[in-house]
């Protein structure tokens, strides 16, 4: 089990696992610590499985492209790798990221933290989002740089809101700082295409959604906000969140709305059909890792 005060951090280097030379205490403090590069977040699912990871290392391998930095993932060790890191951490659910330098791709940056699953109680009655005029500079890639920007808009946000929102300079919610972002409105499920990141549980929403009304891949202009009649927000961690006021405008009559109960529950019903383990070989088969 490692420390309550620290966290899992490692480097997979062509020579070997490698502790790293700091310690965190989170995803976040271990951000100051990375090189710049390229990042994913995703989480565990009943300890040792985990959802789409495939497409999480295929977006590594395409933001990294968009970056101009050269990368062939060797899946199979990083796998093993990181089987073994959430074994050593002994979370009963992880939420992991993993970083990939530009400057040095053949090293793979570890950061494991225990998952912090959504309050309850926010699930039930749903969250409050503040928007900010913004939008990320290479939407397509996620970028580490990005975690730094979205640090100084988390810094604005009053007290209460659960995530900040981007809006296009043309008045259109592009996504959150942490997360894709849906409303509905006239009878359809609207989420930006185009100057967002194509998360990984947007996927899974466009796949589920159809089944319960009609999707448009169009963005809400921030001044039909209060037409709005349902918005909920997705992320690799978190899954479906209801989101029941923006800014100061009311979504719908508050409350976290029937068809966005519907999708949430497709999505939890796709992941769990869905899952996979992390990694389906001999777990025993252990790496050493040097100081």
């Amino acid at each position: 089990m490692h420390s309550s005060t620290t966290i899992k951090t490692a480097i997979l280097r062509p020579d070997g696992l490698q502790a790293t030379p700091y310690q965190a205490t989170s995803l976040q403090d271990a951000s100051r610590h990375e090189p710049s590069g390229v990042y994913t977040v995703a989480r565990t699912f009943h300890r040792t499985s985990a959802l789409e990871l495939d497409a999480h290392l295929d977006r590594l391998e395409e933001s990294a492209h968009l970056l101009g930095i050269p990368l062939k993932l060797d899946r199979a060790a990083l796998r093993r790798t990181l089987r073994q890191l959430i074994d050593e951490a002994g979370y009963p659910e992880s939420r992991f990221r993993i970083t990939i330098p530009a400057a040095r791709p053949d090293h793979i940056y570890f950061a494991i933290e225990p998952l912090h699953e959504v309050p309850p109680e926010l699930r039930k009655h749903g969250v409050r989002v503040q928007t900010f005029p913004g939008h990320r500079r290479n939407p397509r890639a996620k970028n580490t740089d990005w975690m730094k920007e979205r640090a100084l808009l988390q810094q604005q946000m009053t007290d209460g809101t659960y995530e900040g929102l981007l809006v296009s300079p043309d008045g259109f919610i592009l996504e959150g700082l942490g997360s894709n972002f849906y409303g509905i409105l006239g009878s359809e499920l609207h989420t930006a295409s185009n100057g967002v990141l194509r998360g990984i549980s947007r996927r899974i929403v466009l796949e589920v959604a159809p089944q319960v009304l009609p999707v448009c891949t169009e963005p809400v202009a921030l001044d039909a906000v209060p037409q709005l009649q349902e918005a909920f927000l997705t992320s690799s961690s978190r899954g479906v969140v209801p989101i029941v006021m923006i800014d100061d405008h009311r979504v719908g009559d508050g409350r976290p709305g029937p068809l966005t109960r519907e999708i949430e529950a497709r999505y939890n019903a796709w992941a769990e059909a869905h899952l996979e383990p992390i990694w389906p070989g001999d777990s025993n088969n252990k790496q050493t890792l040097t100081e």
